[in-house]
């Protein structure tokens, strides 16, 4: 029985699983991964430990399914996108990752965008101007790091990086490459008048392969750390919010996939491309369709941020009760009255607001409140983001139906019950839903032509519990998100002047 494996790098974990030709799950792994911020709004990662836990996953799957190395017939690989590698002449990385929600390049960004009117970079990319784009990172790199940049003999994603050290070959799967800002939408192709935005050497660019295209084998090097043999097919892989949106199902026209992962996602099924600033736009798993999406800098990362800043006590009773540090949050936070109002903007925010210069921001604290207030309003503040982003497809002339959730954060009934109230739609939770990495593995069984058809992706999920709104929570959540919506108006304009001062005073280096 041949089995396939598929990787996941993501934001605040690496996964791996191993499933049949037969919608079964034969083992899954994962291994942390750690996120860096060492200066304002950057986020860094470290590919040597992706590596790291790839070879490890790679090898305790392996052995938990009772299978043996010769078994794994396909290897693909997603993650998060479009995170910047720079890789020199034998692949390797040569500084940390650059993350997409990494916002450090304002001043990058504002000297991109002045090459070219928004409208036009609009219709040829089908996004409008973001921190998420490769351009301006390279452009912070060439300038602030000349010697990384100078050494640097191409620019990857984090499951290009995976992939090229499996196989040794060099590229760029479509979606990252869309989502750089360098592809124009209509033709898929690299477009001169993008790459010269940046002033970049076009040959940095890899070449682009679709998601289920086989790019190479398994080196003897690569087969070696993952315990596996070598020549096993590898296939480009896939981005790792689209991947997730396709496990959930979400392929027909207005399914919208909801991600509590450790950014938040939001993914909604389309029949046609869609271009408006205020979202992205990829590729479907599927050929011929598209997924109009946004994603919101912050999710469980700023969950985990308040774990290891602000609930040092709550953790320890957690551990006493049995439970892990979310649940205990979850049950603390349950009968709490939604009295504040959390701006999740900590590391700026990318969709729908596009500005990099936002703050987390915490309104309506007063002394009676604990850790457990902050995290409700932590929950809604995510919350209010996705409800941001529904109201943004209804305005592009999109449609909205099925509302499905996925990743991590949807074990949490407390987080979709107030997604169900917020949006005004059922929640349905997708059960044996282990994440992205069962969409590389499929991504991989497809590639090789063990399987056959897109739509047996269903037998490897479930639906799961249906979370209803409530009429009287609706109504309050509807009033206190018009409240979050203004708070932010009231302040965009004060955030880049908090930027500019700490520029300004910062220390030397």
């Amino acid at each position: 029985m041949p089995a396939f494996l598929g990787l996941d790098i993501g934001t605040t974990s690496t996964i791996g699983i191993l499933i049949d030709d037969r919608g079964g799950t034969l083992a899954t792994a994962k291994r942390p991964a750690d996120l860096h911020s060492d200066d304002v709004n950057w986020a860094e990662e470290d590919p040597g430990q992706w590596w790291r836990n790839v070879g490890e996953i790679a090898r305790e799957l392996v052995a938990s399914a009772g299978l043996a190395p010769s078994d794994v017939a396909a290897i693909g690989v997603t993650g998060m996108l479009p995170a910047v590698i720079l890789v020199d002449e034998r692949g390797e990385a040569i500084r940390r990752s650059i993350q997409q929600n990494d916002a450090r390049a304002t001043r990058e960004l504002d000297a991109f965008s002045a090459g070219m009117a928004e409208a036009t970079f609009l219709d040829l990319t089908g996004t409008g101007y973001s921190q998420q784009l490769v351009g301006p990172k390279l452009m912070w790199l060439r300038q602030h790091e000349p010697e990384h940049f100078q050494r640097a003999r191409a620019v990857v994603g984090a499951s290009d990086f995976i992939t090229a050290r499996l196989t040794g070959t060099l590229q760029v799967e479509h979606n990252w490459a869309l989502e750089s800002g360098f592809v124009n939408l209509a033709t898929g192709a690299y477009d001169p008048r993008l790459v010269a935005l940046a002033g970049i050497d076009p040959s940095l660019l890899p070449p682009i392969r679709r998601s289920e295209e086989v790019v190479g084998a398994l080196l003897p090097d690569a087969a070696r750390h993952l315990g596996l043999r070598e020549g096993v097919p590898v296939v480009a892989g896939c981005a790792d919010h689209v991947a997730s949106a396709f496990v959930c199902g979400a392929s027909n026209n207005g399914d919208l996939v909801i991600k509590f992962g450790g950014a938040a996602d939001i993914l909604l099924s389309s029949d046609r491309p869609v271009r408006d600033r205020r979202l992205f736009m990829d590729y479907h798993i599927v050929p011929g369709l598209y997924f109009p999406n946004g994603c919101m800098a912050a999710g469980g990362n700023l969950l985990n941020w308040i774990i290891a800043n602000l609930a040092g006590a709550e953790a320890s009773k957690a551990a006493e009760a049995g439970l892990s540090p979310h649940q205990w949050l979850d049950r603390a936070a349950a009968d709490r009255r939604p009295e504040l109002l959390f701006l999740p903007y900590v590391l700026g925010e990318k969709t729908p607001l596009m500005d990099p210069h936002a703050r987390g921001t915490l309104v309506g604290l007063g002394l009676h409140h604990t850790v457990a207030d902050i995290w409700r309003a932590a929950l809604e503040g995510i919350v209010f983001g996705m409800r941001h982003h529904v109201d943004t497809f209804l305005d592009s002339g999109l449609t909205v139906t099925n509302v499905r959730a996925a990743d991590g954060g949807a074990a949490s009934d407390l987080w979709l019950q107030i997604a169900a109230d917020v949006l005004e739609r059922p929640v349905t939770r997708i059960d044996r839903h282990p994440g992205s990495s069962l969409g590389a593995a499929f991504v991989a069984a497809m590639g090789t032509g063990h399987l056959a058809d897109w739509s047996l992706i269903e037998t490897y999920v479930a639906p799961g519990r249906v979370f209803a709104p409530r009429p009287a929570e609706s109504a309050a959540y509807a009033r206190a998100y018009a409240n979050w919506r203004e708070t932010y108006e009231r302040l965009k304009t004060l955030y880049p002047r908090l930027h500019d001062d700490q520029v300004d005073t910062a220390p030397p280096v």
